[in-house]
């Protein structure tokens, strides 16, 4: 746990000064680098977003844009990726990032059966938010679509984080108290899911 505690320190520490010297850029920065399918959580990036504005220093409708701002633009390399690469590069390859034939088809089925709107509503959805560019850019999701659909998404998701971040922001003691035992959920969650995803997909990639 004290390991944990490390790296939650670390990471916290870096997400405010990055926001404090950056301003809203900074925002956007960072939520950039968590759509570009890197682990760095919305969850704790927002509510300090939401501290700021608590305190006067940032307006609260350009913290929460600025982080849609940022998703969008993580996105695009992700989206290019599996545009360009295809089906039948990670058909091919796939295995090596624990991608299997199933998690393609289950990708079809649930664009088939929610359609565009999917993108829109796994923005909304923790950890998954972090990984649909790259099956979007596989489906060939026309481009102005899912940007639009992912710049929306991800503006409620900002909003709701926030805005968190604005209401725990009013005890600066008890903001510091909750995020970081929030932050410690969120690595342990992420790490069981880690164990679950890549048990499923070696025992998916098998069976293939």
């Amino acid at each position: 746990m004290d390991f944990i505690n490390l790296i939650l320190s670390h990471l916290i520490h870096f997400i405010e000064y990055i926001i404090t010297v950056m301003g809203p850029w900074g925002i956007s920065l960072l939520m950039a680098i968590e759509s570009c399918n890197i682990p760095l959580p919305s969850e704790a990036i927002l509510p300090f977003a939401g501290y700021i504005v608590s305190k006067g220093e940032m307006n609260f409708h350009v913290a929460a844009i600025a982080g849609a701002f940022g998703c969008v633009l993580g996105s695009i390399p992700s989206y290019y990726l599996g545009y360009f690469g295809g089906r039948k590069f990670i058909e091919k390859y796939g295995k090596y990032f624990l991608i299997s034939h199933k998690d393609l088809e289950d990708a079809d089925k649930w664009v088939e059966k929610y359609g565009d709107w999917a993108f829109f509503l796994c923005r909304m959805l923790p950890v998954v938010r972090t990984f649909i560019s790259l099956p979007a850019g596989i489906l060939k999701a026309k481009k102005r679509v899912f940007f639009t659909l992912t710049f929306l998404g991800s503006l409620v998701w900002s909003y709701v984080l926030v805005y968190v971040g604005v209401k725990m922001g009013q005890n600066m003691e008890a903001f510091k108290h909750i995020w970081h035992k929030f932050d410690i959920a969120i690595v342990l969650i992420f790490g069981v899911l880690g164990v679950l995803y890549i048990y499923k997909h070696i025992k998916h990639l098998k069976e293939s």
